[in-house]
This record gives structure tokens, sequence and C-alpha cells, in this order.
């Protein structure tokens, strides 16, 4: 029954700027709405209730509390293009209040761990892959880049005069950002094994810009190999920078380079620095010792 209104949907989406990771999030959301109410039965949109859409978000195929919260969101927004098109009198999906879900400390690796991850790629760095690896390695821990921002950079976004990286963040935004000194120098051996000008930064084996598969593959031989009990994936290199940045600068500087757009972003990551804390309390006036 949705089929035709869906598409239509995702189309105007596409022109309304939507990032492309939204526009497959609310295409899987809505195709499961649509198998819901083909079972429901539900003969026209009119027809649809807000029970109907409450049984959806909360029961149907059991879903965790952060699909609930998607479902929520891409009902609010196709009913409200429903509604824009006079398809529907009301959006009866603005109603639903999204879920409360429980903020969790981010996990991060260590200096020592951290260190020893490096020095692991070091030692591998006898070619061009090695060095690859290296520096991607090095763009997520000291950085803290998004996964889809290291795997998009060209040769051409590397300055190492400058020491600048021009870097291009979710929705297609673009802004430079200062690498430190040691990652310039791996960057001038890396070049020196690409001798090239231009192009992705980061090949694979075939000569194609790397995919997040081979990047994983690249995580796990390092977990295989190294005694750190922890799981090795982008996000954890991205808390690993966040955290000991925000040891040595305010959340402004950290905020800036992780490109957070909201400050609330970064503050999760003042949980983690405890040295900062320990510092407060000790001139905190009640901890003063009266005679």
């Amino acid at each position: 029954m949705l089929e035709i209104k869906i598409e239509h949907f995702l189309d105007y989406c596409k022109v309304s700027n939507f990032a492309a990771r939204s526009i497959q999030s609310l295409r899987v959301r809505l195709n499961e709405f649509g198998r819901f109410l083909d079972k429901a039965p539900v003969g026209s949109l009119q027809a649809i209730s807000y029970r109907h859409l409450k049984e959806f978000i909360t029961q149907y195929q059991s879903p965790s509390i952060h699909v609930r919260k998607a479902r929520i969101w891409s009902l609010r927004q196709f009913f409200h293009f429903l509604k824009l098109n006079g398809w529907i009198k009301t959006n009866i999906a603005s109603d639903f209040p999204y879920p409360k879900i429980e903020k969790t400390i981010p996990h991060f690796l260590t200096i020592e761990e951290f260190n020893t991850l490096l020095t692991f790629f070091y030692r591998l760095a006898f070619d061009t892959a090695g060095y690859r690896n290296l520096v991607m390695i090095m763009m997520l821990g000291l950085l803290g880049l998004r996964l889809s921002s290291v795997l998009s950079l060209n040769i051409e976004d590397v300055d190492i005069e400058t020491g600048l990286l021009q870097i291009t963040e979710k929705g297609g935004k673009q802004r430079p950002l200062v690498m430190p000194k040691v990652l310039c120098l791996i960057l001038e051996q890396y070049f020196s094994f690409l001798n090239e000008e231009q192009g992705p930064l980061f090949l694979s084996k075939r000569n194609k810009r790397l995919s997040p598969r081979t990047l994983r593959d690249v995580f796990q031989k390092a977990a295989d190999s190294l005694d750190i009990d922890k799981h090795f994936h982008a996000h954890l290199f991205r808390h690993t920078a966040a955290t000991h940045l925000n040891k040595v600068s305010d959340p402004e500087i950290t905020r800036h380079v992780l490109g957070h757009a909201r400050s609330n972003s970064t503050r999760k990551y003042t949980h983690l620095n405890p040295d900062q804390y320990a510092t407060y309390m000790q001139i905190h006036p009640y901890m003063e010792v009266t005679p």
C-alpha cells in the first residue's frame, strides 16, 4: 500500500539534501512499516491509527530502544510529508516522544595501549600497505577522524609543508585540520611509496579506494597479535583521541578537532578526564583542612 508513497518521499528527501545515510535509514524503517501494515491489514492511509503506529514502534519484531527511536523519527518525517501533500489531515506520528537512551561512557585506549598499537604497525611499515595502515591508525587515534572521513581522503587533501589536512565531514562539509608533526613525517614516507600526486590516499591491493571491510581486517590482525582486551573499531580510536586531547586542552578545542556540531557531543569525554577534576578538588575550598 505504501510503496509508491515511500518512493515519492525518498525522492523528496534527496531533493531536500538529506544525508545518504539518513535516506537509507528512512528506507529501511518505512519498508518495515509497510510490511507491518500489510499484516494488519490496513486499507488506506486514512485508516492508519495511532494504535497502529504504537504497535509498530514498540512491538513489531521486538525492536531495541535504538530501533524504536529510529522508527519514531522515520514516521514523523514520513507523515509530515504525507500531510504536506494533502494525503492525510494530521501528522499522528508527531505526538510520539523519543525514548530516553541512557548515555554510556565511551571505551578508549590508554596511552600505553595506543603506543603498543603504533609500535606494532610501525614494525610492519616496510611497504606501501604497511605505511598505509600506520597512517590510518594515526589519523584515527591522533585526530579522531570518522571512518568515512579517513576513507574519502585524497592525496591532494594533504599538505605536508603546512601540516594541514582537508577533511570531508558528515553531510559533505569540508574543513582543514592541523596534523601533528609526527604524522607529517610518516606521510612523507608513505608518499615516497605511492609516487602519485592525486587520487585516493588509501588504496586496496586492487588499486581501488579502500573499503571499511579491509580496515576491519587490519583491526582484526592487530587484535589477534596484541594482548589488548578491547574490540578494535574506528570509534574506539575516535574516543581515544577525544579522551586524551581533552586532558590537555579545553572542550572547545576538542570539539573543533572532532568536528562536533553540538557541545553536548563533546561533553561526554569530560567524564573520562579524572586528572583535571582531581586537580580541581584539591583546590576546592571545602577540601581545606580546618584545625
